[in-house]
């Protein structure tokens, strides 16, 4: 995923959060919000909404904007919920960091080193991606820096550098640097793999695979399999409420697309489908297909220009949630009352309406 670091940090949006304007407002620069710099219970609001379909007035209410939580990041992405102890964690990717974000405490350091463990690296890109609760209640990283997918030992509420790996090779080779990654009911491990956090990307010295896949992790300890290496920049991932298709999202700017694979009984996958283009949205701002969400009721939350594209289950595009940055990541708390974002250096979120399932 890109690291787009900042330089105005919020000539896009603080003015919003202060002044009430457009994110396209210029406006100063501000401090990083934490728990110290600002009420839990007032946090900035950000941004808006665009709605181009009036069925996402069910999902999100008119007139509602996000919250600006945090601040500050390189670029923060892969976050997850944690139901077990009611905190929220996240990646700064370039500052190989997890950071956490709870409403009592705001943010706080996490876990460093989070996804490269030696002593120096050429990449932009080093730290952790996605992160990802596994089955036994374990917390999973995709490790850029360390090429795999690593699961940390220590305890959720008592976090060490300490890891063990679950997967790094495919048929022997490295591989480029998981990036998203995500749990099938039935207990298998489905991740992409392009090539964001080596040094050079797609040209570094260093690649040991002549592709880009998506890979399925049996859950039964079988081998490593490779599932589809059709598309240049596989990115985020999401499954289908009933699990029956995953969708996949490219990165790839001479593609940029939302592809939709039934899922086979095996586990492999069958011929996908193009959903979505980007394209047809580019003018709505920065950001490409990147980290998405599957709500329960069928609705995809999927990052895309300007924002976070909000998408019905018959796959119409219902409305835009404008960061006005490069928009990685987002996901829900556990009751999916909140949509959590990770925006470039932001951490925002909004609030969502109950939805009949």
């Amino acid at each position: 995923m890109w690291n787009n670091s900042v330089e105005l940090l919020f000539t896009l949006g603080l003015l919003v959060a202060f002044a009430g304007c457009s994110p396209s407002s210029p406006a100063p620069a501000a401090a990083p919000v934490t728990a110290e710099s600002e009420s839990v219970k007032n946090y900035p609001a950000y941004g808006n909404v665009k709605k181009m379909d009036d069925r996402l007035d069910a999902l999100i209410a008119p007139g509602q904007r996000m919250e600006l939580l945090g601040s500050g990041y390189d670029w923060s992405e892969g976050l997850v919920w944690v139901d077990e102890y009611d905190f929220l964690l996240f990646s700064d990717i370039p500052k190989n960091k997890v950071h956490k974000w709870s409403e009592a405490e705001g943010v706080t350091d996490y876990l460093e080193p989070s996804g490269f463990t030696g002593a120096y690296s050429s990449s932009k890109e080093p730290g952790s991606n996605r992160l990802v609760i596994d089955p036994a209640g374990k917390l999973l990283l995709c490790q850029h820096g360390d090429r795999r997918i690593a699961r940390m030992e220590a305890p959720l509420d008592a976090p060490e550098a300490k890891f063990t790996t679950v997967v790094a090779e495919y048929e022997g080779k490295r591989l480029n640097s998981p990036n998203d990654a995500i749990y099938h009911q039935n207990g298998d491990l489905y991740f992409t793999d392009p090539p964001y956090g080596l040094p050079g990307v797609g040209e570094s010295s260093s690649k040991e695979l002549d592709f880009q896949g998506v890979y399925r992790l049996p859950a039964d300890g079988g081998p490593l399999q490779l599932l589809t290496k059709e598309l240049d920049r596989p990115n985020g991932l999401a499954f289908t409420p009933d699990h029956q298709h995953l969708i996949v999202g490219n990165s790839d700017r001479a593609n940029w697309n939302w592809t939709k694979y039934p899922v086979k009984p095996d586990g492999s996958l069958g011929a996908g489908k193009v959903i979505w283009e980007q394209q047809t949205w580019a003018d709505e701002g920065v950001g490409g297909p990147d980290g998405m969400r599957m709500h329960s009721s069928g609705h995809l939350f999927a990052t895309g220009p300007g924002g976070v594209l909000v998408f019905h289950p018959d796959e119409t595009l219902l409305g835009i949630i404008k960061t006005g940055q490069k928009t990685g990541n987002v996901t829900f708390d556990g009751e999916e009352e909140y949509l959590y974002i990770n925006a470039d250096s932001l951490l925002l979120r909004i609030e969502l309406l109950p939805l009949t399932k």
